[in-house]
């Protein structure tokens, strides 16, 4: 009976040393998947910051670019100004646009033809090279005025946010429970008003987070910077008259010269460039937990 008995207990205490075993091996292979996954990022921005932060300075961030390549010292001002100025001019047209696209495919549209199409179509301008956005809005925009101007930077970044803020917000909103739909229309709520005031609050952090994406996928671009913004050396606020910059078409420029001073500029160039990225990502981070909090 002690043998019989104890059979059981063995091949139990077994099972569960091989699962003790299975969940260690997992366990370390994940975390080594992790670090190799964050290697190259660690190593690009260790890079990037021992070689850009030697050029960081309140000049460089302030005084006008060099016109010569070979001469050494700041700025990049207008590029940073530049920037700021097309990508928020970009971010204005292409996330509010997005966002309702998102709202009227996954509230009003679901399945129906143009929903399907919309989808379809967001999906195709995912996958469109930037260049060819850059080109459109070239012969689009740029030709028909007779000048490259920032507004055309705008626009041409703006198509290439909109697809992923349109697809991003979509599956957030797709992820809020119908019984909160129900229960605010068991209250009385129209529609419209539970998208505004359900909805849309409880898939603000997913919103954002792919609103993110865009802006920092935007931010880096350069191709079409080049064909639709031109270039400029001074600072130039103003979108919609003259040619103008930024950093990653600055970064380009000046890192595809041979001198030292133009090398120097280009690693600075990257550093603030990301600097930018990342705190915009904890700002909107920070804003869209508020957000939630106070409409909980």
């Amino acid at each position: 009976m002690t043998s019989l008995n104890t059979a059981p207990d063995l091949t139990g205490r077994n099972l569960s040393k091989r699962r003790a075993f299975a969940n260690r091996t997992a366990t370390i292979l994940i975390g080594l998947c992790v670090l190799i996954a964050a290697l190259p990022l660690v190593l690009v921005a260790w890079e990037v910051v021992t070689r850009g932060g030697s050029a960081l300075s309140l000049g460089f961030l302030t005084e006008e670019i060099p016109r010569n390549y070979r001469t050494e010292g700041p700025g990049m001002g207008p590029a940073i100004l530049g920037t700021l100025a097309i990508t928020g001019m970009a971010a204005l047209i292409a996330i509010p646009i997005g966002v309702l696209g998102a709202v009227y495919l996954n509230e009003y549209g679901k399945n129906r033809p143009l929903a399907r199409f919309i989808r379809t179509m967001a999906d195709v301008m995912t996958g469109v090279p930037s260049i060819v956005m850059g080109l459109f809005i070239y012969v689009a925009y740029v030709l028909v005025i007779g000048e490259k101007v920032g507004f055309g930077g705008s626009l041409a970044l703006a198509c290439l946010m909109l697809p992923i803020v349109i697809r991003s917000a979509e599956e957030m909103l797709r992820l809020v429970p119908d019984e909160l739909r129900q229960a605010s229309a068991g209250l009385g709520a129209r529609k419209w008003r539970t998208t505004m005031s359900v909805v849309l609050p409880s898939a603000s952090s997913g919103i954002t987070s792919g609103a993110l994406l865009a802006v920092a996928r935007a931010a880096g671009e350069t191709a079409p910077i080049i064909v639709t913004v031109g270039l400029t050396y001074i600072y130039k606020p103003d979108l919609f008259y003259g040619e103008n910059t930024t950093l990653a078409a600055q970064i380009y420029r000046n890192a595809t010269q041979p001198f030292a001073a133009s090398q120097e500029r280009a690693w600075g160039a990257a550093l603030t460039l990301i600097a930018i990225v990342f705190l915009f990502t904890v700002v909107s981070r920070i804003i869209a937990s508020r957000f939630a909090i106070d409409k909980r």
